[in-house]
């Protein structure tokens, strides 16, 4: 486990610009600690030491504003960035090398049991506020742009953004977006469709204004 540990804290002071060390990261990160305390928290779980798993990850949630469930499934190298109101709720699985930023809920759509929350692939970036919500896959290498609702499956290498989100890309830079950190040179959907729209009123009002001109001249002759 400390091994795994160290390897987060080494992987989070890669990706993060503002990491001076990794001694920093492992001191004053609460997003690392936040990590700590569910590998405690999920090894008691595991062996159904149900209560306390639930006071360990309880303590991380008070000291770190991140609330992770024992149960939840969490893979190497994750990186909650600052991390305040993140939410991941039990039966949430996340891959290798994936990044969260805050505000953002892995969460349920129901009281139904078994599996009722989000799988999240390897090297997906999940942007500050965005809600992914049941239990269904996002891809590998997946985007998924701030304050996004995502109620449905995300292909891999796909980005998608907005309330709901919408598919934006598929099959494009082929950069782990966890490594790259992005999160505003994508476009928006809802701008591109106003787009079209405005475009549609100014080629119907041209042919309107031709038909007029039509009219005007048969009245004439």
């Amino acid at each position: 486990m400390l091994k795994s540990l160290l390897n987060d804290a080494r992987s989070i002071a890669e990706r993060d610009p503002a990491a001076k060390s990794t001694i920093e990261v492992i001191l004053l990160y609460p997003g690392f600690h936040a990590i700590f305390f569910h590998r405690i928290a999920h090894w008691l779980y595991k062996r159904k030491r149900f209560f306390l798993a639930r006071l360990v990850s309880q303590i991380s949630r008070f000291i770190t504003g991140i609330e992770i469930h024992p149960g939840a499934v969490i893979g190497n190298g994750l990186f909650i960035d600052h991390g305040m109101g993140v939410v991941i709720g039990e039966t949430a699985e996340i891959g290798d090398n994936c990044t969260i930023y805050h505000g953002v809920t892995l969460g349920g759509t129901g009281k139904d049991k078994g599996k009722r929350h989000p799988t999240i692939g390897n090297n997906v970036l999940i942007g500050a506020g965005a809600k992914i919500l049941g239990p269904f896959t996002v891809g590998d290498n997946a985007m998924i742009g701030a304050g996004s609702v995502v109620m449905e499956e995300v292909e891999p290498n796909a980005t998608v953004t907005g309330p709901k989100a919408r598919l934006v890309k598929r099959n494009g830079k082929r950069v782990a977006p966890s490594m790259d950190l992005d999160q505003i040179h994508y476009p928006d959907p809802l701008a591109q469709e106003m787009c079209k729209l405005m475009l549609r009123v100014e080629h119907l009002e041209a042919q309107l204004k031709i038909e007029k001109e039509k009219d005007k001249q048969t009245d004439q002759k």
